[in-house]
């Protein structure tokens, strides 16, 4: 009983238990936050312990995912083609122009590794105002609640934000005048007309990038003895091993 209480710490994938159990579990939680818990730990110190494991997995994933490599190097999170574009791809192998269409897709992911920083303060900022009530909430959510709550916080200032910065990013890295040269070639090749909107496509990619870098770290610190870091990461997690 004590760690189905702690389904509603996962982000991503995770299946919840039953529905009934739940919410037998739910009801018995209190709604003031400064009374005792499970097992002696406060109800505020399990929501405390909730953000905490967020706020480390947005820091960390960011950081990651920020470097030269962040998504390109990552099978994770590598940014591939819309599938517009495959055909276009294909098109430039098929007619000896390979290296240009990987250069291409590497520049594509250059721009989101330039851009993701721009999500550091919106994830902080959700998590910071996320309410002992709301962490109920997600736990009678029902499966992936976690992840639809934060994405419901977060996924319009994120697109907000990042969308302006890719494009800036992709003219940075000079993704722009590489996809410029690769749709004219492709157009003028088989006479077609194919447009994309690449600043679009790039912001949406990158937000789902760091939505995965929280959620593996968030199961990091669960399932790792180690990962927790903190006392609070280690009393809070500690009640559900």
């Amino acid at each position: 009983m004590k760690r189905s209480i702690f389904t509603l710490l996962l982000l991503t994938g995770i299946t919840f238990q039953s529905c009934t159990e739940l919410q037998q579990i739910a009801s018995q939680m209190p709604t003031d936050t400064s009374t005792a818990g499970i097992g002696g730990t406060t109800s505020l110190r399990i929501s405390q312990g909730l953000k905490k494991a967020l706020e480390f997995g947005v820091q960390e994933g960011v950081q990651k995912l920020g470097q030269k490599d962040g998504y390109f190097g990552n099978s994770m999170t590598k940014i591939l083609l819309p599938q517009e574009l495959q055909k276009v791809d294909k098109t430039l192998r098929d007619i000896g122009l390979g290296s240009l269409a990987d250069e291409g897709l590497k520049l594509l992911n250059r721009a989101a590794e330039d851009a993701v920083t721009e999500a550091a303060p919106i994830f902080t900022n959700a998590i910071t105002t996320m309410t002992f009530n709301d962490a109920k909430g997600i736990l009678l959510g029902g499966d992936n609640s976690a992840t639809q709550y934060l994405q419901s916080k977060t996924s319009t200032q994120l697109f907000t934000a990042f969308e302006p910065k890719v494009q800036n990013s992709l003219g940075k890295v000079g993704a722009d005048k590489i996809w410029n040269q690769i749709i004219t070639k492709y157009n003028t090749f088989t006479g077609q007309n194919v447009t994309t909107d690449l600043n679009a496509y790039v912001t949406e990619q990158a937000i789902n990038g760091v939505f995965k870098m929280v959620a593996e770290k968030e199961s990091g610190i669960r399932n790792n003895i180690g990962m927790r870091t903190t006392p609070l990461l280690q009393e809070v997690f500690g009640l559900q091993d």
